[in-house]
């Protein structure tokens, strides 16, 4: 009867214990489902973004080996990322009142400010001219008094610039200064229309002073996109090899302790008994008296 209560209680436990090792292997598959999919969506953004990466080395390529035009053939409508770096052609006299320093900005690794001056053509509009980069000194604050742009009539040749997007307060000027250039945001405070985006300046007649550097265009490599792409897509292999591992082993576990549960149960059937057992040590001594 203790053997038989004894094999109902284990079965019981059995039982318990696999319907505990089924829910934790439906709770895992769920997790490593889901991170799979949240690893598989962050590669394929990376692909995305190598694409349009791609995308935009081969627009730059094309302009910089395309003739310089007139910028009125390019700025007479919202520009579109295709029609970033194209070299244009402006010619009119600079705005010299409403000049703005912009800060915080980056050019080869370099950190600095520029300068934005509108430039009011000789067809009667009015342009944004980003006219170049000048590297912060350590130690040093911005400027409070801006160089001077040539006077009277100059033609510029430069690329052509979208609109910088970002919070209000960026594109509002405040004391004679900006974060971003945006000719929508600006139109207000140079108190005319503005032709839609800028022109980063390259070069201008007659030149002007003030150690000005030209903005460089962005560098016609890949980045790291396909490398973080393959991390992802690996990170999703080894999430669902992990789980396979796991399920694998919980199977041969069970399955080993299975096989040791029937040995032991044999053993009681037959009357077996490890030697040395307080029941072996009872028989022993029956033996011997009969």
């Amino acid at each position: 009867m203790r053997t038989m209560g004894g094999s109902a209680s284990g079965m019981g436990r059995s039982g318990a214990s696999g319907g505990r090792t089924w829910l934790r292997w439906l709770l895992l598959i769920v997790f490593v489902v889901g991170l799979a999919f949240i690893f598989v969506r962050l590669g394929e953004w990376q692909l995305d973004r190598l694409d349009q990466r791609r995308h935009r080395n081969d627009v730059i390529a094309r302009h910089e080996a395309s003739p310089v035009v007139d910028y009125a053939t390019i700025m007479n409508r919202p520009l579109g990322e295709d029609d970033q770096w194209q070299r244009v052609r402006a010619t009119g006299t600079f705005v010299t009142d409403r000049q703005l320093i912009v800060r915080y900005r980056s050019n080869d690794g370099k950190t600095g400010w520029e300068v934005v001056t509108p430039l009011r053509t000789t067809d009667g509009r009015t342009v944004l001219i980003d006219r170049g980069f000048v590297e912060r000194q350590p130690g040093t604050d911005f400027p409070t008094v801006l160089p001077e742009p040539p006077a009277g009539e100059v033609t510029v040749v430069g690329h052509v610039r979208r609109n910088e997007q970002g919070d209000e307060k960026a594109t509002t000027p405040q004391q004679g200064s900006i974060r971003l250039i945006n000719s929508d945001a600006l139109a207000t405070w140079v108190g005319t229309p503005l032709v839609n985006g800028y022109i980063g300046l390259l070069e201008v007649t007659p030149p002007q002073t003030g150690g000005f550097q030209p903005v460089a265009v962005p560098a016609l490599d890949e980045g790291p996109h396909l490398s973080y792409a393959l991390q992802w897509f690996a990170f999703t292999v080894i999430a669902g090899v992990g789980l396979v591992i796991l399920i694998r082993n919980d199977v041969r576990d069970r399955r080993r302790a299975r096989e040791r549960a029937a040995s032991d149960q044999a053993a009681d059937r037959a009357g077996e008994t490890p030697a040395g057992s307080p029941r072996a040590t009872t028989d022993d001594a029956v033996d011997s008296r009969s």
